[in-house]
């Protein structure tokens, strides 16, 4: 997470250090009086999970990767510093687990590829417009689909299958900042994306030592996205 804050800080001072100026030539300056306009964004995606054990034992350790993801966007304009946003994305990541209580690697890993795909519903709040730059906060809440859950297969952990269910609900939360150039805006923004419900199919023995201890099993994640109007 400290990482992707870097990268965000990094990214957000330049851009303003390029377009903030005494007196700075106002580009796009009724951009957004549009009531509805669209735009894309691409970026990179940490997932993690949050687990809640039955008993007091060695946690699952998770070891997290860098995805990528790619989407769009629809913006409505409410009012002034108000807009809803809908931006449906596609997300790859993966996730590598290791559980307690196994001497042998192969059974104690098991490799999380997801490909999810989002959709979020945002509100957008905006700062007043200095020159070309414009700070946000967003929030909101969706539906993700997850393509690699494995949720109709029969096998379980006992044969290497690592089962999660397929739809998952989430809130989002955010900030960014608008920069405007001469024929486009761009908008980084970093976000936390936190689940709320359990994703984990326990396995069929109800003794299992890949499942039987956990209570709960939910996603949460860090997105930095780049997004061009």
């Amino acid at each position: 997470m400290k990482k992707y804050s870097l990268l965000f800080l990094i990214v957000c001072s330049l851009n303003c250090f390029a377009q903030f100026r005494r007196d700075p030539i106002i580009n796009l300056e009724n951009f957004d009086e549009q009531k509805l306009h669209w735009g894309y964004f691409l970026g990179f995606n940490s997932y993690d999970f949050k687990f809640q054990y039955r008993t007091v034992g060695k946690d699952v350790e998770v070891k997290t990767t860098t995805g990528f993801n790619v989407g769009l966007v629809g913006n409505v304009r409410l009012n002034n510093s108000f807009n809803l946003r809908f931006e449906p994305g596609l997300y790859f990541n993966q996730r590598n687990l290791t559980f307690p209580g196994f001497t042998k690697q192969f059974e104690a890993l098991r490799e999380v590829k997801s490909t999810y795909i989002h959709f979020p519903l945002l509100v957008k709040f905006s700062s007043e417009r200095i020159g070309n730059i414009r700070p946000y906060l967003l929030g909101g809440v969706g539906t993700a689909l997850n393509l690699s859950s494995n949720d109709k297969v029969i096998d379980d952990n006992k044969n290497n299958i690592f089962r999660m269910r397929k739809w998952t609900n989430f809130y989002e939360v955010g900030i960014g900042i608008d920069v405007y150039f001469e024929y486009f805006k761009f908008s980084p923004s970093l976000r936390g994306v936190f689940s709320l419900n359990d994703e984990l199919i326990r396995d069929k023995d109800p003794d299992s030592p890949w499942t039987s201890n956990i209570q709960s099993m939910s996603t949460r994640g860090v997105f930095v996205n780049f997004t061009f109007h």
